[in-house]
């Protein structure tokens, strides 16, 4: 195809929504696209969407499901914007099979889903045959089950944020990740599921974010199970260690999950064990050496508190100097099962900042995991040119650049680890008062994710051992606290529809096309995505006027799914462990 068919191709596809000026508005990705190919990645490369259970599943009531923390987070006011829950959110419990058919017919060939470990044991506690729930196993059977049909891997992540209430519960030590004893039945639990899924799941996450559920859950209080220091909003809490020792203990629980994997199941069933961190590229603010180290220091406090322990035996030493006594210590038994405690790095990367040395403290200000850091961040230069566009959240800005960044620094510091994208994404305000047509046509969605992929690609060429990518979300979902009025969803699904339809936004032709291109040229395939995207009609809504966008035309059958890319012969081995 022609360079001025591809421009059509790409203009058609990407063209301002009908009430937008082509004047004034952010760049638009036509001068980027050529950037990012399918063949810029191997051919096994994995890409995928992600979600979680207590954002998509709903049924919270169903097939002998129990009462996680999120389930009463969410009833006390004033905790969630819009005063939603995860009851039903987008039922994917329901909906699985549809969900699947979505991904499949994208070209996707992966789907990074969590399990509810109250859905499997309803008190949390158990460990034995006798206290799993055994409707909750059939569930995620189903869905392991459709996934492979397909030809998705599932990728499976044993705990996003819904610990069992019970567990939270248990006396003496009030507070679930604060109490050691999470430590074995998080381990209890695992072994549960690698003997239930292992002979199907070949990629297992242990945990989602430690230092998010920790440092909101125990430090801020903005999450579940809403415990900080702060008495207007908790009873009961201490910002300035319970974040410290909860991931103290999510640390060995990851590990303790591993050791049983590899001691009792690993060998027989192939798969491999990884770790889902979270972390922001943090650019100095300015050359001085202060602003350097403070940089520095915000992402050790970030990644290396995770990483650290089980590359090194350690947290980092500025951990160590600014939060002294307050930072646990490790027993050289616990060090022991956390060296070498996984085969790959799960990364969560959606933004950067500018950072600067913070002036020292006043005596009254609040000690905290924030304040620990002695950093300042920032979202503008020292020129004042802001670090990137935002998103709809305000701590999201698009910094593709950053993701480059990011990759290089954890592959120099950690010897190359393997490491998947296993979050990435970006957020829309839920603006009813925008008409749909406009509100599917997420030009920015796609700007995003091509700067962020491209990035990735500028990585991998510099060393970075990258094996995939997950879009953070397949549908829009419940955001923690922030309800539903944010929106990631490649797909658009609207509270208010008692079906919960899934429509297919903007975005989800980019992906289409991009992942069914095995050529540079843009031909066939390509064009066969966009033919049968546009059939999805946001138009089978009557509520949707056919003349509002182009869009709107979109109806009928869709293609087959495309057949998957010829796989490597390469394995995921466990990572080297130098300083």
């Amino acid at each position: 195809m022609s360079s001025s068919a591809r421009r059509s191709l790409i203009l058609d596809v990407n063209s301002p929504s009908p009430s937008s000026s082509s004047e004034g508005g952010p760049p638009g990705i036509v001068a980027e696209y050529d950037e990012v190919r399918r063949v810029d990645f191997p051919d096994d490369f994995t890409f995928g969407t992600a979600t979680s259970a207590y954002q998509v599943e709903g049924a919270s009531k169903k097939g002998g499901r129990g009462l996680s923390i999120w389930d009463v987070f969410c009833n006390v006011p004033g905790r969630i914007a819009d005063g939603r829950n995860g009851y039903k959110s987008v039922d994917q419990y329901h909906k699985y099979k549809e969900d699947v058919n979505l991904m499949s017919e994208m070209g996707m060939n992966a789907y990074r889903f969590s399990i509810s470990w109250s859905r499997i044991i309803p008190d949390g506690m158990g460990g034995t045959s006798c206290s799993v729930n055994e409707k909750g196993v059939e569930y995620y059977n189903h869905l392991i089950d459709k996934l492979l049909s397909k030809g998705l891997e599932p990728f499976v992540t044993l705990y996003h944020w819904d610990l069992p209430q019970r567990i939270h519960d248990d006396a003496p030590i009030v507070g679930g990740w604060i109490n050691p004893r999470v430590v074995d039945y998080f381990a209890g639990y695992a072994e549960i599921c690698f003997a239930r899924f292992g002979n199907r799941v070949k990629k297992w996450i242990t945990l989602n974010e430690p230092a998010q559920f920790c440092v909101n859950g125990y430090g801020t209080g903005v999450h579940a199970p809403g415990r900080c220091s702060d008495k207007s909003r908790s009873p009961a809490g201490d910002s300035a260690v319970e974040p410290y020792l909860a991931v103290h203990h999510a640390l060995l629980a990851h590990a303790a999950a591993v050791e049983i994997y590899r001691k009792k199941f690993q060998s027989e069933q192939g798969g491999v064990i990884g770790l889902a961190c979270d972390g922001e590229w943090s650019e100095p603010f300015t050359e001085s050496p202060e602003d350097q180290q403070a940089a520095q220091r915000r992402i050790e406090f970030q990644l290396g508190w995770l990483l650290d322990p089980i590359f090194f035996g350690d947290y980092p030493e500025c951990m160590r100097q600014n939060v002294g006594d307050r930072l646990p210590r490790f027993t050289a038994e616990e060090i022991s099962s956390l060296r070498r405690s996984l085969d790959y790095i799960g990364i969560n990367h959606y933004t950067s900042r500018y950072v600067k040395a913070a002036p020292a403290p006043k005596v009254t200000t609040p000690v905290n995991y924030f304040t620990d850091q002695a950093v300042v961040t920032a979202t503008e230069s020292k020129m004042g040119v802001p670090i990137g566009e935002r998103a709809a959240s305000e701590w999201l800005y698009m910094v593709p650049w950053g993701m480059e960044k990011f990759l290089n620094w954890i592959t120099d510091r950690y010897n190359r680890p393997p490491i998947f994208i296993t979050e990435n994404g970006m957020d829309d305000q839920d603006d009813k008062t925008i008409p749909l047509p406009e509100r599917l046509h997420d030009t920015k969605r796609i700007r995003y994710h091509q700067g962020y992929m491209a990035a990735v690609v500028r990585a991998m060429r510099k060393g970075a051992d990258v094996r995939g990518y997950f879009v953070w979300s397949l549908v829009d979902n419940f955001e923690w606290s922030q309800g539903y009025t944010k929106k990631f969803g490649l797909f658009f699904v609207d509270q208010e529809d008692l079906d919960l339809k899934r429509q297919p936004k903007a975005s989800v032709l980019w992906f289409t096309t991009l992942l069914m291109s095995q050529s540079k040229t843009l031909e066939a395939e390509p064009l066969k995505a966009v033919k049968w995207l546009r059939r999805l009609s946001v138009a089978e809504d009557s509520a949707t006027p056919k003349s509002q966008s182009p869009a709107s035309s979109r109806s009928g059958s869709r293609a087959p799914s495309p057949k998957p890319a010829k796989r490597r012969s390469s394995q995921i081995h466990p990572v080297k462990v130098t300083r």
